[in-house]
This record gives C-alpha cells, sequence and structure tokens, in this order.
C-alpha cells in the first residue's frame, strides 16, 4: 500500500493506493497551522498500513539530503509555515520510506506515469500549475530535474506585453516575474474581479497567454520536451488555444515540435489528481531503490 499526501496551501489531499496507482482511500484536510494540520495527516495514515509515502508539498522546500534542513518548507509567504520539517515531524510518528518532492513535480511525475501506461512515446514532459501561484516540474530521461535544488520555472522573467507595462506584478520577491503577471489573483489586481467571472474573449487572457506561450517557449528551447502540461484553476483548453497561437508565431518555425495540440495540452489525470498518481509512483519507486 502507498501513501500520498498533496500539501497544498489551502488544503492537504491525503490518499492511498495500491501498485497500480488506485486510490483505495482518500481524505481533504484543510490546512491551518503546521501542527494541527500535520497531526491530522499522521492520525489519517496510522489507520492504513502503508509501506512508503511521498509527499508532493507546496515550497519552497529543501530537498538535498545532505542539508540540515532537508524535509523542510523553508521560505514560503504562507503564514506560519516557514521552516516547517514536515517530513520530519511524519518520520516521529510513522516509520516508513518518504519521498519529498514539489507540489508541481509531483503532478509531472504523475502526468509522465500516465503517458508510460498508455503506451506514449515519451521520454520528457515538463508541467506548469497556474493558480494561486505558478510553479513547474520536469522530468527528462524518466528523472526529476534538479540538484542543488528544485526548479522555480514560474519566476522566470519575460518580456512584457505592450498593453500591460503599467500593471507591476504581484510576486513579493520579483514583482512581474510569470508568477507576478499570470497566476490567479492577478486577475483581481488588474481588473477588480475573480478569473472566472472574466469572460475569455476579454483582452486580458491574450495578456495572459503572451507570457504563458513564452514559458513554453523556453522550456522548449531548453529541454526539448516531448510534451508540455499545464494545470491549475487559470488554465482551460480555451486558454490554452491562446497559447499555442503565440507559441506558434514565437517560435516561428525554428525548431521542429509535434503537432501543438498534442505537445501544449491540458492534464491526462482529471480532477487535479496528477500530484496524487505522482505520489504513488514516486513512493513505490522509493522501495524498488530500497530493495
Amino acid at each position: 500500500m502507498l501513501g500520498s499526501i498533496e500539501a497544498g496551501g489551502t488544503k492537504f489531499v491525503c490518499a492511498i493506493g495500491n501498485e497500480n496507482y488506485q486510490i483505495q482511500d482518500q481524505i481533504t484536510i484543510p490546512t491551518t497551522t503546521p501542527q494541527e494540520t500535520i497531526k491530522k495527516v499522521i492520525d489519517y495514515f496510522k489507520g492504513y498500513p502503508v509501506d512508503a509515502i511521498s509527499i508532493a508539498s507546496f515550497g519552497p522546500i529543501e530537498i538535498r539530503k545532505t542539508a540540515h534542513n532537508y524535509g523542510y518548507i523553508t521560505t514560503t509567504p504562507k503564514k506560519g509555515w516557514q521552516d516547517t520539517n514536515i517530513v520530519g515531524m511524519l518520520k516521529q510518528e510513522i516509520n516508513v520510506p518518504i519521498f519529498f518532492t514539489t507540489d508541481v513535480n509531483g503532478s509531472a511525475y504523475g502526468e509522465y506515469v500516465m503517458t508510460l501506461l498508455a503506451n506514449e512515446d515519451i521520454n520528457s514532459l515538463l508541467y506548469y500549475t497556474i493558480g494561486t501561484g505558478v510553479g513547474g516540474g520536469a522530468i527528462i530521461a524518466g528523472k526529476l530535474v534538479g540538484s542543488l535544488g528544485h526548479p522555480e520555472m514560474g519566476h522566470v522573467k519575460v518580456k512584457r506585453h505592450p498593453n500591460d507595462l503599467k500593471f507591476k506584478g504581484i510576486c513579493p520577491f520579483h514583482a512581474d516575474c510569470l508568477e507576478g503577471l499570470v497566476a490567479g489573483p492577478t486577475f483581481e489586481a488588474r481588473l477588480g474581479k475573480k478569473g472566472a467571472e472574466v469572460p475569455i474573449s476579454h483582452p486580458v487572457w491574450d495578456i495572459m497567454s503572451y507570457y504563458v506561450a513564452q514559458a513554453a517557449l523556453q522550456a522548449t528551447l531548453l529541454f526539448r520536451p516531448d510534451k508540455i502540461v499545464f494545470g491549475g484553476g487559470v488554465t482551460s483548453e480555451a486558454f490554452l488555444q491562446k497559447v499555442r497561437r503565440d507559441f506558434a508565431q514565437m517560435l516561428n518555425g525554428y525548431l521542429q515540435v509535434p503537432d501543438l495540440n498534442r505537445y501544449i495540452t491540458m492534464p491526462e489525470i482529471l480532477d487535479n489528481g496528477s500530484a496524487t498518481v505522482g505520489n504513488f509512483a514516486l513512493a513505490k519507486r522509493i522501495l524498488k531503490a530500497i530493495d
């Protein structure tokens, strides 16, 4: 039996699965204080004889096992969660192998596993989530990218849209990085309303697709992946149609890429379940490594 913890800023989704990545049980726990939230997570897993657990967490996190604060959520803007030893707190109560990575790495790995199960000829995949924040994970040759730390693909700089020069951006660290320009809260910052209330015909979507297409272009030029997946609450198929349009214009035929409807896609796993499947696969992988 495999355990999954998708640790988010608003909720923790905990699940039990089998070796075929099928969910046997699942619970959602609101994210309050570290002590309260992690205690509920521990209580949940104490009810199941899991053999390994994988955590896909909001970040930044420390993934280097040689670091003194390995297993910590570090400089997160999430109030009260800075320097939280999430892995250590779980290890004190649940003595099983634990894999620790970012939420987007978990989602990327879940999408990658699904391509393998579908017998797709894919060796590399990038996953971006565009929601309250923006993050990205990369799988290259079947392995997660990052040794000094995990990628922070949401904080790359992008060229400003000519109709968006007065918007300062909302990232508290970098102002107008990718996250600062396309995360969900930018709708309220620009328009005073939530993204769900803004029709896809509104010009702000063209501004945002301009930025997201640049992220896809950078990823293409840097990694040459087989597929780029966009998830999160801001993303929709209608929005990705705009992204593909802008991406094609920016690439300008420089490189050959697959058909854009297959190259820049929504997640294969529905209901934001990519990280759960990814966690099951990563928990299974850590067990195999021990064997």
